[in-house]
């Protein structure tokens, strides 16, 4: 290829990707500049900017109920997280380190949890939270959240520790280190990049889910961000303004998270590829 046409090509990629980007940011600048209108303004004229900027907007939204509901994801999706990146990561050192009979039949059942969809589960898992007695606390959230999240989580961790080489293990053993300890001290210490790539897939699917949280949980006191915001709405009597504060209030701990942990999530998923 001449450099004529590669550099053709690449400014084609460049072209796409700043359409791409258009596409993707302009909802979300669209709702950040409405947020600061009042109701009337934004069917009057949602394109321009506003008038007056109403910075209360944020205040009237946070003081109307969205901080409890902020509060509660960011315990759920926390505690998802953890177990999500501890159990993924513990299954995962088994499961590439260890030979034992059904260490196949294990795998295929993580490729299974992959293709089951949580809508298929979501009434023999109703009748099992409550047979539990957790409909209406945040361990309902919390636990389905996690299965779900941990075959792909695994899968991703399997294919890092795969890579490390034994002459890793080996040493520690020679040191007298014990399995668990050349888990925490080596293999959780490399694997940062992918661990942090698990965190923001898990910390994105639990802030967002909508199903289970309006499901499983009825006390106002306990909701999350989305299934909160379904009755924001109807208690401030649809103010589009500061509905669209808390829209932005709840999206923007998921962007912060992401562009935070970037660099770790494209070089996760680069070694979580290296091996299957």
């Amino acid at each position: 290829m001449s450099r004529k046409s590669l550099s053709g090509t690449v400014a084609l990629y460049y072209v796409l990707l700043i359409v791409y980007f258009a596409v993707i940011a302009y909802p979300l600048l669209w709702m950040l500049i409405n947020s600061f209108r009042e109701s009337g303004e934004i069917f009057g004229n949602s394109w321009g900017l506003p008038k007056t900027w109403l910075f209360s907007n944020y205040a009237t939204a946070w003081h109307s109920g969205i901080s409890d509901y902020f509060l509660n994801s960011v315990f759920v999706t926390a505690i998802v997280c953890l177990l999500v990146v501890f159990l993924s990561a513990l299954g995962a050192f088994g499961i590439s380190r260890f030979e034992f009979k059904g260490k196949s039949l294990l795998l295929i059942l993580c490729l299974g949890g992959l293709m089951l969809s949580p809508q298929v589960s979501l009434i023999p898992l109703y009748k099992l939270i409550q047979a539990l007695g957790l409909h209406n606390t945040h361990w309902a959230l919390i636990l389905p959240y996690a299965a779900y999240r941990i075959p792909l989580s695994l899968l991703l961790v399997r294919s890092f520790f795969l890579s490390v080489p034994k002459e890793f293990e080996e040493a520690a053993y020679m040191d007298g280190s014990s399995t668990f300890g050349i888990f925490m001290r080596i293999f959780i210490p490399l694997s940062v990049p992918i661990l942090f790539t698990v965190v923001i897939l898990t910390a994105y699917f639990a802030w967002n889910e909508f199903m289970f949280a309006i499901v499983f949980i009825d006390s106002e006191r306990l909701k999350t961000i989305p299934a909160g915001l379904m009755q924001f709405r109807d208690m401030l009597q649809t103010d589009w303004g500061v509905l669209l504060a808390g829209l932005m209030i709840s999206a923007l701990p998921v962007i912060v998270l992401f562009l935070s942990m970037q660099r770790f999530f494209i070089r996760g998923l680069a070694a979580g590829g290296v091996k299957g």
